[in-house]
């Protein structure tokens, strides 16, 4: 009798203790200039579309020369069956996934240009799927979550009137079974004015 006061002691105290912080920020990485932006929605990320510039051109950045000036020029996420606003521009070529049942998106990863834009982007699902939009030249950068189970809820960082110029994941649970999965009340609080 003794032995299971003891044990169920024990649970009850592995229980109490704090929980690690569900979510976390992979901070945003890019030129950074434009208009702030965090998407946001209710549910899960169902689909996402990219739209890229391909501007074929010669051009000198300092002292080397690149072949072609393509970026990101625009985005938008479904949550659920809605879709966000485009951040950015419907610019150019689109490329756009459907997610499957139970498929999230778990890593962001691509290229920028610390001058300009983002050059590259490439969207990773735990299925293994993936969908890429841009040229695959300048600085890498590879965004996932802390923790593990988490997938991506938001993608924020900043636009001008070309092109995304900046972005940033946050990363976080998706509970689908209660209600108060809005993004939008954490979409607010993350984009932070730049003066």
């Amino acid at each position: 009798m003794f032995l299971i006061l003891v044990v169920t002691m024990f649970l009850a105290g592995c229980l109490a203790l704090p929980i690690k912080d569900p979510y976390s920020y992979s901070s945003a990485v890019g030129q950074g200039g434009g208009t702030p932006f965090a998407s946001y929605g209710e549910g899960r990320i169902t689909a996402v579309r990219v739209w890229e510039t391909n501007n074929n051109y010669y051009y000198y950045y300092y002292y080397y020369n690149y072949n072609s000036n393509n970026y990101i020029s625009g985005f938008q996420l479904r949550y659920g069956n809605t879709w966000s606003p485009v951040f950015g521009n419907e610019v150019g070529e689109k490329q756009e996934m459907d997610l499957f049942n139970d498929e999230a998106i778990v890593e962001v990863s691509g290229k920028y240009n610390p001058a300009d834009y983002i050059c590259y982007l490439v969207l990773t699902t735990n299925m293994g799927r993936t969908l890429s939009a841009g040229m695959p030249n300048q600085v890498s950068f590879n965004f996932y979550p802390s923790n593990m189970g988490n997938e991506l809820r938001i993608l924020s960082g900043r636009f001008n009137g070309a092109g995304i110029t900046s972005i940033g994941a946050h990363w976080g649970l998706v509970d689908m079974e209660g209600a108060g999965n809005s993004t939008l009340e954490t979409a607010l609080e993350t984009v932070t004015p730049i003066y």
